[in-house]
């Protein structure tokens, strides 16, 4: 095996310590830490550090608080001043950490640069394609779903085969026995914050009062701010009604929470757009595929009409529940992730 120089994307857990484990042992490693938006940040240096220091590998910090509050914070909060629900891991995932964080490690004089998701990357003739890692429950692959050729050509998963599980046994084996308790939390910059205070603050006027309204436009109540609310949500909308009534819709143009029953959350259709293809082409549209409309979702079968401006219709066998604007509808057939869109209704 050739020795490679491999640019460790730590971050002071688990996954990215066993990486460094596991890749020290036939490359020269060196760990690099993000400096973000993280509330913590001073903390996370010195754990970072510390398991640096015990892993023996070099450590340096790159710089992009900048760039991360320019394409994830604002798309962030301004989607869902738009009334959207964005995921901001696969947006940074896409321009922060395989972006511009692994151009820097890359430009350090790394070959590679290494993470601890759970997810597989396969060579076949000129083409990377991208699978499901082999723990179902940590399967990361929805998150990487933006990716490039160029970026998928650059970097390792080497926990793609192993499960969470084996991963704490690998790490205690070395001596890493402090990390159960410490899972990274799903928005990094939020630290235990509601995401409600986040975007308050953030929010560029206080006039965000609004009707909340039935399917038929009656006013049934009020509401502080699209950003209060979610497709699905039932509970906290202030409102009384013989029957339960859910979100089902937000229109950010009229400043209105649209309330329905249950059986108005579901759609066998939904038109996405900015269209992605992991491999650079479209796959086959006769067939059908599993789609996931967001990261918890199971997936369901569905047939995809694609049209040449980047968007497109994705039609489910049977109705799907509580399709949300601005998340990202995934496309896999069987483990390998072939693209995604963003969900526009």
């Amino acid at each position: 095996m050739t020795k490679r120089k491999i640019g460790i994307a730590l971050s002071g857990g688990v996954d990215s310590t066993a990486c460094a484990l596991l890749l020290r042992e036939h490359h020269e490693v060196k760990g690099f830490f993000m400096q973000l938006a993280q509330p913590d940040f001073a903390a996370q240096k010195t754990r970072v550090q510390a398991v640096a220091d015990k892993l023996g590998i070099p450590l340096q910090i790159i710089d992009l608080q900048q760039e991360f509050e320019q394409r994830v914070l604002n798309y962030f909060s301004g989607s869902y001043y738009r009334g959207l629900t964005p995921n901001p891991c696969v947006i940074c995932n896409k321009e922060i950490k395989f972006g511009l964080f692994m151009e820097a490690i890359l430009h350090a004089g790394m070959d590679r640069m290494a993470t601890g998701h759970y997810a597989k990357i396969i060579k076949s003739e000129d083409r990377y394609h991208l699978h499901c890692g082999d723990d179902p429950q940590k399967d990361q692959s929805y998150f990487l779903s933006r990716l490039t050729q160029q970026q998928l050509a650059k970097v390792i998963f080497p926990l793609g085969e192993t499960t969470k599980k084996n991963t704490y046994h690998f790490v205690e084996e070395h001596g890493f026995d402090n990390f159960h308790g410490q899972e990274s939390q799903d928005v990094c910059f939020l630290e235990n914050r509601q995401i409600t205070a986040f975007l308050a603050d953030r929010a560029r006027s206080k006039d965000t009062e609004g009707a909340i309204v039935s399917t038929s436009g009656k006013v049934l109540g009020h509401h502080q701010g699209l950003f209060h609310y979610t497709i699905g949500q039932r509970k906290g909308l202030g409102i009384s009604s013989a029957a339960p009534l859910y979100v089902i819709g937000l229109d950010a143009p009229g400043n209105r929470v649209i309330v329905g029953s249950n059986e108005e959350l579901f759609n066998k259709r939904i038109r996405v757009q900015n269209l992605h293809w992991l491999a650079d082409r479209k796959p086959d549209l006769t067939s059908s595929y599993q789609v996931r409309i967001r990261y918890s979702h199971r997936g369901a079968t569905a047939r995809l009409v694609v049209d040449d401006e980047g968007c497109g219709d994705i039609i489910f066998d049977a109705p799907q529940r509580a399709v949300t604007p601005g998340q990202f509808a995934v496309i896999y057939h069987d483990t390998e992730l072939l693209g995604s869109g963003i969900i526009l209704e």
